[in-house]
């Protein structure tokens, strides 16, 4: 612990202290390359095989609906079970799901809806995977240092997406069975670190599964407007203005880039992010974060809307990173929120919660996108999904007040 003079913007994460925090972040990193990769080869996939922005949309939708439908007992689970095991059990099924697509894309045998079926399992991995691991991070680290050490997730994680795109498309290349045996591996990796990580588990009275275990849960949000602010406001904010279930469309009709250039674009968001969390591991929000996250949401709304007229390929990556960019700041002011402010008994289910959020920003958020695209067009459906961001961001403003006044959040406890 530092001394109290120190203060809080000079406070080094020390990663040798805390390994559990390094197998952590080698599992999360894994994982999510792997994830990116996936992302890639099912999205050129599915379009090349349909050419259908309906398709595309369907895949949001199959990634989403297990996540929905398994929120219950996810979080249930998260609170009462062993979340080691679970995470290491839901990789190892992520690992098995993308072999077996390797498999049927070596043979030449896979068929859009093989890809669904692949995606509801990966979906339905992740309902269970993520709300354990979420709470991973306030375990192994304490909570003067939660800000450093989730700026640090954060700029790993979207380093991962830096690469995985890139990778992904230039795998492509070399088929999409490359792609999935990639992702394979990266998830057996993720798995393998998952193990190394030392947790105690206490086992918890094992209450049944009900309605009343999610009420009890609703409460606590409710009472707590700055936190469901924050979650609200990035599934509103992403769910009409991500433009990334329009980046096969983009790259294939508009720019004319072919799976590299998909890779890239897809990429770009996360170069602006690694940049905006290295920035935030040396300068963490602790002064007026709420105000910078409004104004980042709204900085993400104007970026989608540059990139919805954007007929450069610079200037579309341009745009995408600053995206990126603008996203990383609100990843971090609601992972501190939600992970400091929830007591360890009940942050499986509140974490369980935050995911059914951005599993409906970013999967719902893809159906929206192609089922609008395909009625009025791809260009003006990205626009219009930016503009719809810059309204959310003001009406937010009015309705959540707490959130605009949140200042320090190394200085957030457990309510």
């Amino acid at each position: 612990m530092p001394p109290a003079s120190t203060p809080p913007a000079a406070i080094p994460l020390p990663l040798h202290r805390h390994p559990g925090l390094l197998a952590f972040l080698a599992a999360r990193t894994a994982s999510s390359f792997s994830a990116c990769v996936q992302a890639v080869a099912v999205g050129w996939q599915i379009y090349a095989l349909t050419h259908s922005t309906t398709a595309l949309a369907l895949v949001g939708l199959a990634q989403f609906l297990p996540m929905a439908g398994l929120l219950l007992p996810a979080g249930h689970a998260a609170d009462h079970f062993n979340r080691r095991v679970i995470v290491v059990t839901c990789q190892a099924i992520e690992a098995l799901s993308a072999l077996l697509m390797a498999i049927a894309a070596f043979g030449g045998w896979t068929t859009p809806w093989m890809i669904y079926a692949m995606v509801m399992v990966f979906g339905a991995a992740r309902a269970f995977e993520m709300p354990c691991q979420q709470t991973f991070l306030p375990s192994l680290v304490p909570a003067h240092v939660f800000p450093r050490a989730a700026a640090v997730s954060s700029s790993l994680f979207q380093a991962a997406a830096v690469t995985g795109p890139s990778v992904g498309g230039l795998l492509y290349g070399a088929g999409a069975g490359v792609c999935y045996l990639v992702c394979a591996l990266g998830f057996a990796s993720a798995c393998a670190g998952t193990l190394c990580i030392r947790l105690v588990f206490a086992p918890r009275p094992r209450a049944p599964l009900s309605l009343a275990t999610f009420v009890e849960v609703a409460h606590f949000m409710r009472a707590r407007p700055d936190m469901l602010g924050a979650i609200s406001l990035d599934l509103f904010a992403v769910l009409l203005g991500g433009a990334t279930a329009m980046l096969p469309v983009y790259a294939s009709d508009i720019l004319h880039a072919g799976p590299v250039g998909l890779g890239l674009l897809r990429g770009a968001p996360a170069i602006g992010a690694v940049v905006c969390s290295i920035i935030m591991v040396w300068k963490p929000l602790n002064y007026r974060a709420g105000a910078r996250m409004f104004m980042a949401v709204a900085v993400f709304g104007l970026a989608t809307v540059v990139f919805a007229f954007s007929r450069s390929m610079a200037v579309s990556i341009i745009a995408l990173a600053v995206l990126g960019a603008a996203d990383v700041v609100s990843v971090v002011v609601r992972s501190a929120l939600v992970q400091l402010r929830t007591p360890d008994s009940m942050r499986g289910r509140v974490s369980a919660v935050n995911m059914l959020f951005i599993g409906s920003s970013n999967q719902l958020g893809e159906f929206e996108s192609g089922m609008l695209a395909t009625l009025i067009g791809p260009v003006e459906a990205v626009a219009l999904g930016g503009l719809g961001t810059l309204v959310i961001t003001g009406l937010w403003i009015r309705m959540f007040p707490t959130l605009w006044r949140v200042d320090r959040l190394d200085d957030i406890t457990p309510e």
